[in-house]
């Protein structure tokens, strides 16, 4: 079954490929695409199915053994979020039924959306970091083109400043990478995770992981990085805001989280416990902060995506078995629950004619269950219980605590309060005041083919974020055992090598 490591390269490829040869027949494309993700999500639980007992998948590219040839390989990890993505390409795919217009489905939005979702698996199963900076190419130019598309004034200008900034932080990964070559002669990360220990000189090896802290920081979007995000995040079709805000800063962080428990565990001290829990805190204060400057409500949303990744950078910086897993944990719930906002904002601003706070309200007279379906994503970000978001903070804070870092969990309880305060705005002006101009038009309204591609969705992703909160341990579980992976990683480095590894040992409980 080592195939399926490949799996979330090629299915989403062949389907950019199939729905690029439909270019003339919008419906085709749209039945290719969802046909092509929900592909993708099987083979993400047969993958996870897989691992799920300690095992970990390799596959050796054109037969060459490894560090030579190009590896893919799957852990717990690996699985974890090759699945999560899988469900909301999937997710999107259904709300793009209703959302994208036959302009943009006939000007590329199938097949860029499929190739950009074949980068995003790309970086998730690299063994090799010139082959992450690929992919991470790959997802680059997909991203830019879904962000132009529609060609109107503001999404031209967050698209160049997009690609600018990025561009910045793709050619700082190159340059990382040619440096970690030059001083230890190999790209493959099982065989880095050897040779940088190696090296006489640590203080380079500090100072290129530093390099990369600025490279995946940028895609992350992380203090003092982030600024292309809130500008460029609301302006493309409300598809690609989705899923833009839920999978594409957490490659970055999926990055970040790798390279730093498998290559840069050397100096954990400086870059670590300094560097980045110093842009942990940063990061979530900014975001939060900046989400209540605004009063769109997709600039606030696009906020607090730069704010949450402040708690995921958080469990790095701890650098502990609870604190790794809670960031694991993090990503899942994260994931979920931003592309689950973002779709709601569209729906939204589709029924109350506004983005604004001040041109929308009666949201709860006029369609109950969506203003339900709202609140599920607006409570678990806030982290009101029991919903997933409570427990993914819980686990951060429980870490913090026991490692005696008070200044970080007060500034995560002050992120979680100020968030808070957001919800209780939005929730306020959104929900319960009266629209300024009236009643307005419930999901009712909608065609009825239309309602159901942007209800559907947010039934099932708020669905799961409950499920999550109410079953919290079996998630708690996979992320203590992709925990376990990384923070000893011999198993990895032996399985890419050549030796098979034992199993995983679970890292805890949840408090």
């Amino acid at each position: 079954m080592n195939w399926l490591v490949a799996a979330p390269i090629l299915i989403p490829m062949a389907t950019a490929a199939l729905t690029g040869l439909a270019w003339r027949s919008v419906p085709l494309q749209r039945a290719l695409t969802l046909a092509g993700m929900t592909a993708l999500l099987l083979a993400a639980i047969a993958l996870l199915l897989q691992v799920q007992h300690g095992r970990i998948l390799v596959m050796q590219m054109g037969g060459w053994a490894a560090p030579f040839g190009i590896t893919l390989v799957a852990d717990m990890l690996t699985a974890i979020m090759v699945l999560v993505s899988a469900l909301m390409a999937l997710a999107v795919a259904v709300y793009s039924l209703g959302d994208i217009d036959p302009v943009r489905a006939r000007t590329g939005f199938h097949p860029v959306f499929c190739a950009l979702m074949v980068g995003v698996g790309g970086a998730f199963v690299t063994g090799d970091l010139f082959n992450m900076y690929v992919w991470f190419e790959v997802m680059l130019i997909g991203s830019f083109v879904l962000l132009a598309l529609g060609g109107r004034k503001e999404q031209l200008d967050g698209a160049i400043k997009y690609a600018c900034l990025n561009l910045v932080a793709t050619a700082a990964l190159l340059l990382a990478v040619a440096l970690l070559y030059g001083v230890t002669g190999t790209l493959n990360m099982a065989e880095l995770a050897l040779r940088v220990r190696m090296v006489p000189n640590q203080g380079i090896v500090t100072t290129i992981a530093v390099l990369f802290i600025v490279a995946f920081g940028m895609k992350a979007a992380v203090f003092p990085l982030f600024f292309w995000l809130p500008a460029a995040y609301h302006t493309p079709a409300v598809a690609v805001q989705a899923i833009f805000a839920g999978l594409l800063t957490k490659v970055g962080v999926y990055a970040l989280l790798r390279t730093f428990t498998l290559i840069f565990t050397g100096d954990t001290g400086w870059t670590h416990g300094g560097i980045l829990m110093w842009i942990a805190g940063l990061t979530m204060l900014a975001g939060v902060l900046g989400s209540l400057a605004v009063r769109d409500l997709r600039r606030a949303w696009s906020w607090q995506v730069v704010a949450h990744i402040g708690y995921m950078i958080m469990g790095l910086a701890l650098y502990t078995p609870l604190a790794v897993a809670g960031v694991v944990f993090y990503l899942v719930h994260d994931i979920v629950v931003k592309t689950n906002l973002f779709l709601g904002a569209g729906v939204v601003r589709r029924l109350g004619g506004s983005a604004d706070y001040a041109g929308l309200g009666g949201l709860f007279k006029a369609a109950p269950l969506l203003a339900v379906l709202l609140f599920v994503p607006m409570a678990s970000l806030a982290g009101f219980p029991p919903l997933s978001g409570f427990w993914s903070k819980l686990v951060l804070v429980q870490a913090g605590l026991e490692q005696q870092s008070w200044a970080i969990v007060a500034v995560a309880l002050v992120t979680g309060l100020l968030t808070m305060a957001l919800v209780g705005r939005v929730w306020a002006e959104v929900v319960w005041k009266p629209h300024p101009d009236g009643d307005i038009a419930g999901t009712a309204a909608l065609p009825a083919g239309q309602r159901l591609a942007l209800v559907a969705p947010l039934v099932l992703l708020s669905g799961i974020t409950v499920a999550i909160g109410l079953y919290a341990q079996p998630v708690m579980d996979l992320s203590s055992r992709a925990a376990a992976d990384l923070l000893s990683p011999e198993p990895y480095i032996r399985a890419i090598l050549g030796e098979p590894p034992p199993p995983p040992v679970l890292v805890g409980e949840l408090p």
